[in-house]
């Protein structure tokens, strides 16, 4: 059996009550269903952690070392700048993907760019729960 962490960054808290025009109304339990839901179905187990806090995020992945075969993680606002994720992300030999619930690329120029990136195995963005569903698969695939 599969087990996959899932984590959420800073804001995603208030998912279905922040700005609906980009995220849309569903929550940030709504989203940790589908992982379930979706898990489920491959026989993954999974952990979910969402923290506003750097520190605590990086905690948990080097908590899953050895824990989780697979991260799915949208790091929210951080994605773009947190070299301490980046690095924790690094010493995790498990899948890693990215997931974005808007398309980043077509947003903010500040937002066109990942620090996650290099070191997932996949980039899912702008499918909203959808993706969330393709990361689970992603995670628990070997994608080559």
């Amino acid at each position: 059996m599969s087990s996959i962490l899932l984590l959420h960054g800073p804001n995603l808290d208030l998912l279905g009550q922040r700005e609906p025009e980009v995220y849309g109304n569903a929550t940030l339990q709504d989203y940790v269903d589908v992982v379930r839901r979706s898990a489920a179905l491959v026989g993954a187990d999974v952990e979910d952690f969402q923290s506003n806090h750097e520190g605590h995020l990086v905690e948990a992945i080097h908590r899953a070392r050895g824990h989780h075969d697979a991260i799915i993680i949208n790091a929210g606002a951080l994605t773009h700048y947190s070299w301490a994720l980046h690095d924790a992300l690094g010493a995790f030999d498990g899948r890693i993907i990215e997931v974005h619930i808007s398309n980043p690329h077509a947003r903010d120029e500040f937002r066109r760019v990942s620090v996650v990136a290099p070191k997932a195995h996949a980039t899912i963005a702008g499918l909203g729960s959808k993706g969330y569903v393709l990361a689970v698969s992603a995670a628990v695939t070997a994608v080559r």
